[in-house]
């Protein structure tokens, strides 16, 4: 069996690259009995394999198409540029010594191996090659495609599917691309008219009932709002329903669920009255799940077709029905588009954005670590993934370090990578000055004579909110942002941020600037300016005797990231040959897509279950010095988590120790017994072993010893947070006074 490390390697794949290096370093074991195995070598074995296996009856992955098109085509100088990618993708298993120009498996890995492992490893990574290449082949020759066989083939696997890994499964190509597909292709989907045809099974994690929808663009492009065709796959997958439905998220989000109920009920009768509807079902009598979205689909349902997973009719049968609600559909659209909306009509506007696809986020985050390789410049592994997690959970992170760690550069970099400079306004950085006192040195004031001076923070806003930027983001760079007392000059900010809502989907906040407080000719510019959510602060902190500490309502509304440990003997690679170019990066990929557990609760219950649980015992541990968290901090723990699993950047382990890091320990200060008490409860559960806390309430050397700065020397559940409580539990025993702050 192999071991745990090995068993998993492939779980995430955008390509086949990850199992093609993999082979061709077993092949050259098997060959030169080596594990030191080189770049040139290995280099030649991956361009070999895609240059034989590549033909029109067995199609592989094309080269990058900006450097071939095709492999014949391709040098062994690219290969080995290319190599990088899987290697780093393999980082958790692989090393490459730049030295030596040479690959080998990480020391713990190389201590496991022998043949039995090896020829297993070697059979693991040839079938998941199969695999990916079969279904490259299927997508390419394509077979005769059976609704019947589909939809049942949808309800006898969902289930299990389920407990399989989400990426890259065939189910997910099923709804998203097949499906779609071959719908378009039906002779009563007119060709003229211009449909969004789009099926889901989640979004990073399996949905309890996916679905497949069928859209006029004319009335709604979204599965949020207004009117469409949608099969309905129940939680249980007894049943499929074929609809005429409504969307019913933004309605939700806008009124409360009781005002949009009401709506949904007067909509359905209004619909039944105006079409035939024959041979559907005209009745709530839709059973999807046993809580949640369920009664939201039964109120909102003009009328279905119901399939039992038993009994799924033939193809005749099923695109005749399908063809029956298109038409009911067709009349209900022309008759919305050839007479005028009525006042009274409630219409949400929206942006039409696709959905972010998880099996993005991951490549892209890798071409922001290269960029900033590429640029001199090392940080600690995870350090990237962890501020993009922190971003998209809330749009405030606070880096914090001793001076000279590159903080106030890594926001420049990770802007930068992401195309926005100082140059084109997207960047801006704004040193804090020590006698700052009020929120007029961000925001402006109004002079003697009226006027509105708008402070540097105000013309960033302004600039941001402008409609042909609203999908760019926007980094405001605090520089050394506790040099004066941030609750201070930055109080107005923090209470704003919790005014987060959606509003025509977008997040709008109250207004920064009451426009009633302005002269006329300012109203206009600056009038009611609000955080709009395309801009993301980060703030800068050394923590010395220069600086003011943080209190809880700042600590409560950020990620603080902290980097403290310091290699020196990190030095520039080499990559003279090509420069990894910035991404021109839609908002999208940065902004917060939840709010409020609601917003997310139904798709991802089980990680919250499971995150609030661990909580709660926290919390236990931190009622005896009054430090517990509250529902906020449970919420932005709950999304960092979620975002997490969906782009699978971190382990579950790995980003839960970041959180403990970055939200729980903070809290943590002072001098008493207690305090010592509950560090070391703390660190049991980071250490995932119990430990005899009366024992080292008198003296803990002998457990924070283990956990210099330097090294650990025990494996941990969550290494940085009992890295980070060693070193308090030692600054408590030597100076009597502990803080997350104490540098």
């Amino acid at each position: 069996m192999l071991p745990n490390e090995l068993s998993n390697i492939f779980r995430n794949k955008q390509k086949s690259y990850k199992m093609v290096l993999i082979l061709s370093l077993i092949n050259e074991y098997e060959e030169n009995h080596n594990l030191v195995f080189p770049l040139n070598k290995i280099a030649e074995r991956f361009l070999a394999y895609y240059r034989h296996h590549s033909s029109p009856e067995n199609p592989v992955d094309a080269p990058p198409q900006r450097e071939a098109s095709n492999w014949n085509d391709y040098t062994l100088a690219q290969t080995k540029t290319l190599l990088k990618t899987p290697i780093d993708a393999l980082s958790s298993i692989l090393e490459f010594n730049n030295d030596q120009q040479a690959i080998t498996f990480k020391s713990f890995i190389t201590n496991e191996l022998n043949d039995n492992v090896i020829q297993e490893l070697k059979a693991y990574a040839q079938n998941e090659l199969d695999s990916y290449n079969n279904q490259l082949t299927s997508n390419e020759i394509g077979a005769a495609f059976s609704l019947q066989n589909t939809l049942t083939e949808i309800l006898n696997s969902y289930l299990h599917a389920k407990t399989q890994t989400f990426a890259n499964h065939p189910l997910g190509v099923l709804f998203r691309q097949t499906i779609p597909e071959q719908l378009r292709k039906l002779p009563f989907i007119d060709v003229n008219v211009n449909y969004k045809i789009q099926g889901s099974i989640g979004q990073g994690n399996w949905a309890n009932i996916p679905w497949i929808a069928i859209m006029d663009k004319r009335i709604t492009g979204t599965t949020q709002q207004g009117q469409y065709i949608v099969y309905l796959f129940s939680e249980d997958m007894r049943n499929v329903y074929l609809t005429l439905a409504q969307g019913v998220t933004l309605p939700i989000k806008e009124w409360g669920r009781k005002e949009a109920y009401q709506y949904f009920e007067q909509k359905v009768t209004e619909i039944r009255d105006q079409l035939p509807l024959e041979s559907m079902q005209k009745d709530d009598n839709i059973h999807l799940t046993t809580s949640g979205l369920g009664r939201d689909y039964q109120v909102s349902t003009v009328a279905y077709v119901r399939y039992d997973r038993d009994s799924i009719p033939d193809d005749d049968q099923l695109l005749a029905d399908l063809e029956n609600v298109m038409n009911n559909y067709k009349l209900y659209v022309d008759s919305l588009t050839q007479e005028p909306v009525e006042e009274n009509e409630p219409t949400f506007e929206y942006e039409e954005l696709e959905p972010l696809d998880p099996l993005t986020v991951s490549p892209r985050v890798e071409q922001i670590k290269t960029y900033i390789e590429q640029r001199g410049f090392h940080y600690p592994t995870g350090l990237i993934e962890n501020l993009y997690l922190s971003l998209k959970t809330k749009p405030f992170v606070i880096l914090a370090g001793v001076s000279g760690t590159g903080k106030t550069k890594l926001v420049k970099l990770f802007a930068e990578a992401l195309g926005a400079t100082g140059s084109n306004h997207q960047f801006t950085l704004i040193p804090v000055r020590p006698d700052w006192s009020d929120p007029s040195d961000l925001l402006g004031y109004k002079d003697l004579s009226g006027a509105f001076r708008p402070g540097r923070l105000a013309e960033v806003l302004v600039e941001a909110s402008q409609p042909e930027n609203r999908h760019k983001p926007f980094f405001i760079c605090l520089d050394e942002m506790n040099l004066a007392r941030v609750e201070y000059y930055f109080s107005d900010l923090l209470s704003i941020i919790e005014t987060q809502e959606w509003n025509n989907n977008r997040i709008v906040t109250s207004p920064l600037i009451n426009r009633d407080s302005l002269r006329s000719e300012d109203q206009s510019i600056y009038g009611d300016l609000y955080l709009p959510d395309n801009v993301y602060l980060i703030g800068t902190v050394n923590m010395d005797e220069t600086t003011h500490p943080f209190s809880k309502k700042v600590l409560d509304r950020a990620n603080t990231i902290e980097f403290n440990y310091i290699n020196l003997q990190q030095y520039p690679n080499d990559y003279r040959a090509e420069q990894q170019e910035m991404i021109v990066a839609d908002n999208q990929f940065l902004r917060s897509e939840y709010l409020q557990l609601v917003d997310m609760y139904r798709d991802y219950s089980d990680l919250v279950h499971k995150t609030t649980e661990k909580l709660v015992k926290i919390n236990h541990i931190l009622e005896e010095i009054h430090a517990q968290v509250g529902f906020r901090i449970r919420d932005s723990i709950c999304f960092y988590m979620v975002y997490n699993q969906r782009f699978q950047l971190l382990t579950e382990d790995e980003a839960f120790d970041l959180q403990l890091l970055q939200k729980i320990l903070p809290r943590v200060q002072g001098s008493s017994l207690s305090v010592k008490r509950v560090l070391l409860q703390l660190m049991q559960g980071a250490l995932g072993k119990s430990l005899v806390v009366n024992d080292l309430i008198e003296d803990a050397s002998d457990l924070y010893q283990k956990w210099s700065s330097s090294q650990g020397e025990e494996d941990a559940k969550h290494p940085q947070t009992a890295k980070k409580i060693a070193f308090m539990l030692r600054r408590l025993e030597e100076d009597g006074f502990t803080s997350y702050w104490l540098s």
